[in-house]
């Protein structure tokens, strides 16, 4: 069994979180692959860049999920992909989806729309992750 390891970012504007739409229609969060020599936080911000066009701060570790993929190749190997997930806060508003990547549109949604239109179980568990720190963070100033 091959393993991969990823990063990414739940990136917050005021109460937004940044998602990205596929070609197919489903709503996802910016990650990508590691390079080598390239930390988990360089990763995460490089590739919510990249597919994107959003320069973010991280602010904090959040957790990583870990699932298996089908492989494409005739020998049909599975990969077990961790992805490490991180806080991040937006230094810039634009958005660009990285249409190469098969993105077709990058968009700030409001943190409970976007928890419903999240694709994956997974990274749904991550938004609301953020959502409660976000939700602690308001409630602290009043």
């Amino acid at each position: 069994m091959k393993k991969e390891t990823s990063a990414g970012g739940v990136v917050l504007v005021g109460n937004a979180i940044l998602l990205l739409r596929k070609y197919n229609g489903d709503w996802v969060l910016p990650k990508g692959r590691i390079k080598p020599m390239e930390t988990l936080e360089q990763t995460a911000l490089r590739e919510v860049c990249e597919e994107s066009g959003v320069k973010g701060e991280i602010i904090f570790y959040l957790g990583n999920i870990t699932y298996m993929l089908n492989s494409r190749n005739p020998k049909r190997e599975k990969t077990e992909k961790t992805v490490h997930w991180y806080f991040m806060r937006a230094k810039n508003m634009e958005c660009v989806p990285l249409r190469r990547e098969g993105f077709i549109e990058a968009k700030y949604i409001p943190i409970e729309k976007a928890i419903d239109l999240a694709r994956y179980d997974d990274e749904r568990k991550i938004i609301i992750k953020a959502a409660e720190y976000y939700e602690k963070e308001q409630n602290k100033g009043e």
